[in-house]
């Protein structure tokens, strides 16, 4: 896979949504402590400054991140796009972004002029590779049209509890790597008993073979949590593989289909595949 999200150290990544200030902090140094060296912004989050205070203060060469941050929906004009991610730059202490994705699609689904400014930002040196939040089948498919060079990841809700089947086939097939946000369904995959039994068979806490199934399926993970236990468990789960027989049986709880990021819940969401 072209995705950088595929090297090993960068297939997990410390999501920062919605901590800021101190709290953001607090749980991004601990995240470094564990052995993260992704990490994910967005302009939406508001934290941009606090996560590149502590990059600055970690004294960990740059080379060894792997920052990523999002364009909003909002500065997708032709006014407001580049500025944008200037903006953020300076927010992020920062020359540019190893990653720079489009947070969410426009509202109405027209994606090839915002698309167009990511290409610019691209080519102006504002990031090292560029990607996609949120997209449909559809919209990756126009996605790779009018793109130059690879498309390193389309970021999406990708948890036990929700069939994205269709769509992690059509990702492979154009050759757009899929990373996940949602990773534990909010909690919800607690409520499943099928992770605390295969946990105590693996030696592994429940959250951990959640997270696993997702590694195995092909997709990079963020996740988040400011519990210095919860980020080091988060990110230590290199160490062990899931047989087919219990992938198997995770995978039958697809079936559930448990979306968090519904038309009423989040308006600007488009109409998933």
């Amino acid at each position: 896979m072209s995705s950088i999200y595929f090297r090993k150290s960068f297939q997990r990544s410390f999501g920062t949504y919605p901590l800021k200030g101190e709290a953001l902090k607090d749980a991004l140094r601990h995240a470094l402590a564990a052995g993260y060296r992704a990490i994910d912004t967005a302009q939406s989050y508001e934290n941009e400054a606090e996560v590149g205070q502590v990059i600055a203060e970690s004294g960990i060469p740059r080379d060894d991140f792997c920052i990523t941050t999002k364009v909003r929906a909002a500065n997708f004009g032709p006014d407001e796009f580049l500025p944008s991610v200037e903006t953020s730059l300076r927010a992020l202490g920062l020359s540019f972004v190893d990653v720079l994705l489009l947070h969410w699609p426009p509202i109405g689904g027209e994606v090839r002029p915002s698309l167009e400014w990511l290409q610019k930002a691209k080519e102006r040196g504002y990031a090292r590779h560029i990607g996609v939040s949120n997209y449909t089948i559809g919209m990756m498919k126009i996605a790779k049209d009018h793109i130059e060079g690879p498309i390193v990841t389309n970021q999406v809700e990708f948890h036990p509890l929700l069939d994205q089947g269709k769509l992690l086939s059509a990702a492979s097939e154009l050759a757009i790597p899929l990373a996940s946000y949602c990773s534990v369904a909010r909690g919800a995959i607690f409520k499943h008993d099928l992770f605390a039994q295969l946990g105590e068979a693996y030696g592994k806490e429940a959250g951990q073979i959640a997270l696993r199934w997702i590694l195995q399926k092909g997709v990079s993970i963020n996740t988040m949590s400011t519990k210095p236990d919860h980020i080091r468990h988060n990110f230590e789960i290199m160490d062990f593989t899931l047989s087919s027989v219990d992938m198997a049986r995770i995978d039958a709880l697809t079936a559930t289909n448990l979306r968090l990021t519904t038309r009423d819940r989040t308006p600007f969401a488009p109409d998933w595949d």
